[in-house]
């Protein structure tokens, strides 16, 4: 018996985009997809600015300018890969009041009005999928909206940057200072010629809104989340790191606090050599989440790419198939009212401290006494350098954000006191 059809139209072709065309297009794996998605998948279109400019593995009879004229033409699903907050909302939107399914990749339109879009799907009877907008190809929407959804998640932490953790891993393990890293990962393509979204965390900061919403019952859009980047992180800090038996990383955290409490964050952390997070090297990304039966968990892969990336957006697409064949599609996820954010400043953890001193006497104990006076206890401290290149640097026992803040504060005003370089927080065993 013939199988029915999904008809399947695409929105950008770029890197992510052209690799979505060929796996959908691929023969060798024709009959995989249609058992997959117990339909034909049949691809209508892709929608591109530019016609003329050479896209190997898309057929011309497939490219067009016309978007709307794409989201008209009768399709099933919708795929946007193109990225960006606007015009994708409007096609997002336009495709879903259609009741046509749409899977995306953008993690910054998902972070910004992902409830509202799954709100406005469930309305007209259509699926939202967007697995590939957070950690390329592991699978970890997935797993949190079905593997462990009748599980208390008590936290999700990840490095979901490839981009930083590329960076980080090369000061760790080659010595390179922050600006050597940079300019190399910008030559590999990992990082772009502004790379702010990356390197300031708004990038991963987005992913973590994304994970906090699937882990927890936040919404989508709209809250802060505590955000700290890599710029001040110094090959000085990689090596005292180092010495410690710690690795620097930025992780991005969303976790319960009591009851009903919900931190989420990122910045740089100091883990333990020991912890599997310690180990993701590279461009790699890697989820880690702790439940209350299912204990630690983690989930490692390639975190960006076209081919990775594509991967998870071909997986979306065959459930939304499926869903499309059987007359159903999936519930949007329930946000829980109960929950209230707690502020950083509001968490403890052991802390790291660089201050650059003025190399003459007394300095140490003047140091120290401002971290007696805001209740902030050294666990212990190294001096290295002499002259214009004294520097002090501590590890503290677990101390309370808003102390270390004003401890910082207080440190910066000192004479004595040349600069404050990084405050990095410790992950030590239970504490973020």
């Amino acid at each position: 018996m013939e199988s029915p059809v999904v008809r399947v139209g695409v929105i950008g072709g770029g890197f992510v985009g052209a690799a979505l065309v060929q796996l959908l297009c691929d023969p060798t794996r024709s009959e995989a997809l249609v058992d997959a998605a117990t339909a034909t998948v049949e691809l209508v279109g892709v929608a591109v600015r530019d016609v003329a400019k050479p896209r190997p593995g898309i057929g011309l009879g497939l490219l067009t300018t016309d978007v709307d004229a794409l989201i008209a033409s009768d399709l099933d699903v919708l795929v946007e890969v193109a990225g960006g907050i606007e015009p994708a909302r409007s096609y997002v939107e336009s495709a879903l009041k259609r009741g046509i399914s749409v899977v995306t990749a953008n993690k910054a339109l998902m972070a910004e009005s992902g409830t509202q879009l799954a709100q406005l799907a469930h309305e007209h009877g259509a699926d939202l999928f967007y697995e590939a907008a957070v950690g390329g190809a592991i699978p970890i929407l997935r797993a949190l909206r079905s593997s462990l959804a009748g599980e208390r998640i008590t936290r999700v932490m990840g490095i979901v940057n490839g981009t930083t953790n590329y960076i980080l891993t090369k000061m760790t393990t080659e010595g390179s200072d922050y600006g050597e890293a940079l300019r190399e990962a910008q030559a590999l393509g990992y990082a772009e010629a502004d790379p702010s979204a990356d390197v300031e965390a708004f990038d991963a900061a987005a992913k973590v809104q994304i994970l906090s919403t699937l882990a927890f019952g936040t919404r989508l859009g709209g809250e802060e989340i505590a955000r700290e980047g890599i710029t001040g992180v110094r090959i000085v800090d990689v090596d005292f790191a180092a010495r410690m038996g710690y690795v620097i990383k930025l992780v991005g955290v969303a976790e319960r606090v009591g009851e009903t409490g919900i931190s989420r964050r990122v910045h740089p952390a100091m883990i333990p050599v020991g912890h599997p997070l310690a180990s993701v090297n590279g461009a790699m990304n890697a989820v880690f989440v702790e439940g209350v039966k299912s204990g630690p968990l983690m989930w490692l892969g390639q975190g960006a790419g076209g081919e990775s990336t594509a991967t998870a957006v071909l997986g979306d697409v065959l459930d939304a198939a499926r869903n499309r064949i059987s007359g159903r599609h999936d519930v949007p996820f329930t946000g829980d009212r109960s929950l209230h954010y707690v502020p950083a400043s509001e968490l403890s953890s052991p802390f790291y401290l660089s201050v650059d001193v003025l190399d003459r006497p007394g300095v140490l104990a003047e140091v120290a006494s401002v971290f007696g006076r805001h209740d902030v206890s050294i666990q212990s401290m190294d001096q290295s350098g002499f002259g214009d290149e004294a520097r002090l640097a501590f590890l503290t026992h677990e101390a309370l954000s808003a102390d270390v803040e004003a401890t910082v504060k207080e440190l910066i005003a000192l004479e004595s006191v040349e600069s404050v370089g990084a405050c990095i927080r410790v992950i030590d065993e239970g504490v973020t």
